[in-house]
């Protein structure tokens, strides 16, 4: 590939063709990846070692680790991250394979047409990965966790497991689910000032 083209796709995925669009860069770019990347780890990053059960021995602690989070927060965030860029990582790649210009998007029916099916793949995605983030973490972080060990053959099959700073992962969840929220209603946002440039209410840029 070109520099060009390199330049081009790059562009493209900084400065989308509609405000919102640009803002949602700004937004998803900066603000969300800076709270998950800072933020996420001094949260989570040493969660492994103090995350501790009765009794307290290493095997059982990993065991029961393993069994309270079977992905670690950082990690399924970082892919939501990633898969929620690609749907308008291809569009601009796409863009920039057919020299398209980010001021003709919104001109042509089909260009039209297929950023709003990338924005629309999205919000989809965003609604999925919503969904997952509640199977999986739920919308609180308890101070205990009752753990099945009968895997492990012990006396009891039922141990408690302390949750180190569950309080303040409580409110990394709730901030992340409103990330969540706040991204998929700019999404929305930008395919109603799409329609809008279309219809000819409001001035292309």
């Amino acid at each position: 590939m070109s520099p060009n083209y390199i330049r081009s796709f790059s562009e493209g995925c900084l400065r989308p063709p509609t405000v919102i669009g640009q803002f949602h860069t700004l937004f998803f770019g900066s603000i969300r990846m800076f709270f998950l990347g800072v933020l996420g780890f001094a949260v989570y990053g040493n969660e492994a070692l103090h995350f501790s059960c009765d009794p307290d021995k290493r095997e059982v602690n990993l065991f029961c680790y393993n069994q309270f989070r079977p992905i670690t927060p950082q990690v399924f965030w970082a892919l939501q991250l990633v898969i929620v860029l690609v749907p308008g990582a291809f569009f601009h790649l796409y863009a920039a394979c057919k020299s398209i210009k980010q001021e003709d998007i919104l001109q042509k029916s089909s260009y039209t047409g297929f950023y709003i099916f990338s924005v629309f793949l999205r919000i989809v995605l965003e609604v999925v990965a919503f969904w997952l983030q509640i199977q999986l973490f739920g919308f609180k972080v308890n101070a205990v966790y009752m753990c099945d060990v009968g895997a492990l053959e012990k006396k009891f099959n039922i141990t408690r497991c302390m949750v180190p700073e569950h309080f303040e992962k409580t409110i990394f969840l709730i901030a992340m689910y409103t990330f969540t929220v706040i991204t998929v209603i700019l999404c929305v946002a930008e395919i109603f000032e799409i329609s809008c440039r279309r219809l000819g209410f409001l001035k292309t840029q």
